[in-house]
């Protein structure tokens, strides 16, 4: 056998086993994720995740680590997940602010959409161990800075309401379109994630753009707060 094909046979021996691996650690935080989900992150064991993933506790250490570091993990999916990309190059390029808000609301809702479980798991996690609550300080401010570029593309555009800077523009978006509206919307008072696009939208239109219309009224006529009936 000539040197070529050995090392062949070696890098294709080599790439089974990279797929294996990979294979595993898929397995291993789809596992935990479950877990987390359904016990709490306290609750959860490596070996809980092990027997989960139908696999052994050195292999969950060696593939992840430890239950801190597959949380990092599973909280990194969202802050990673190709949509933020998509969404921020798609209101660089927005010539409109109106358009501009509603790419984001969009993007933000998918991106939220996709990853609740793992945004629930992380801010009751949080409570109890302190490293968690650093690591979600870290993805806060990363999702905040990602909102900085819509701000900033409104202000390009000579669009923000007057006296309304990109700093303070900014914090508006992260109060209208942060973890915490989507999770109060859809996971506590039982919206639709159409529902609350649509009303977070309208919303940061209202507060940030100059002579935008007032959003529509979300309440019936006679339910309006200070109304009567």
């Amino acid at each position: 056998m000539s040197a070529q094909s050995k090392g062949q046979r070696r890098q294709y021996r080599n790439d089974r086993r990279a797929e294996a691996a990979a294979v595993t650690r898929t397995a291993i935080l789809d596992a935990a994720l479950r877990l987390f989900a359904r016990y709490g992150y306290a609750k959860v064991t490596i070996g809980d995740i092990a027997r989960e993933a139908g696999t052994a506790v050195p292999t969950v250490y060696a593939s992840t680590g430890g239950k801190f570091a597959i949380l990092t993990v599973l909280m990194n999916r969202g802050v990673e997940d190709p949509v933020v990309d998509r969404t921020l190059d798609a209101v660089r390029r927005a010539t409109d602010a109106r358009e501009a808000i509603e790419i984001v609301a969009h993007g933000v809702r998918l991106d939220n959409e996709r990853h609740l479980d793992i945004v629930q798991i992380m801010l009751t996690a949080a409570a109890v161990e302190e490293r968690v609550e650093e690591e979600l300080s870290r993805v806060a401010r990363a999702y905040r800075q990602s909102l900085g570029v819509v701000a900033e593309r409104l202000a390009e555009l000579g669009a923000l309401r007057s006296g309304l800077g990109v700093e303070r523009a900014t914090d508006i978006l992260w109060f209208l379109f942060g973890l915490q509206s989507w999770r109060l919307f859809v996971a506590d008072c039982g919206w639709s994630w159409d529902e609350a696009e649509r009303l977070l939208a309208e919303q940061a239109i209202a507060a940030l753009v100059e002579a935008a219309a007032p959003p529509r009224s979300v309440w019936p006529p006679d339910r309006r707060p200070g109304g009567h009936g």
